[in-house]
């Protein structure tokens, strides 16, 4: 089993963050370079791939949706929970966790920067730029806790630590 970093973001300005979830940091627990692998576990463990790419350049948060971001090559400085939030450093192996209205952004990547974007089955993500509405806030605290860790499925970390915190 893998223990991650865990980081707790309140709401910062207009990003709502996640106040009963933390943030997982992940290091060194998926199979660099090899996408199909990756994209094998997760879905192993009920996370859906949904996309091969970078993550954006400004800040954004999901409201209908857990995401998971395996860092497959390359290294980047991402922004997380909003402007002056937490700055962390992912590279290839590593994959981060963000619960439902975690912000985050890319402040700067290598040029093979490469990730696999996935999220719990049956949750579909959104893209919000603005500041959290009533009913957003509500959308973010109906998403449902995932089966299982990303990782180790449901006798991993994610289970334990966002069951206890839930």
């Amino acid at each position: 089993m893998s223990e991650p970093e865990t980081l707790m973001l309140g709401q910062n300005g207009w990003v709502p963050n996640n106040s009963a979830l933390p943030v997982l940091v992940y290091r060194g627990v998926v199979p660099s370079g090899d996408l199909d692998a990756v994209e094998a576990l997760l879905l192993r463990n009920d996370w859906r791939p949904d996309w091969r790419d970078g993550v954006y350049s400004y800040h954004h948060y999901h409201s209908t949706a857990h995401e998971a971001l395996a860092c497959t090559s390359g290294v980047a400085d991402l922004m997380l929970g909003g402007e002056g939030g937490r700055q962390v450093q992912i590279e290839a192996g590593d994959l981060l966790v963000l619960p439902a209205g975690t912000g985050h952004c890319r402040i700067r990547a290598s040029d093979d920067f490469l990730l696999v974007g996935a999220y719990p089955q049956g949750q579909d993500w959104d893209v919000c730029r603005t500041a959290a509405d009533r009913a957003t806030l509500a959308r973010i605290a109906a998403v449902l806790l995932p089966k299982g860790d990303p990782i180790d499925g449901p006798d991993g970390a994610l289970t334990r630590l966002w069951s206890k915190e839930a």
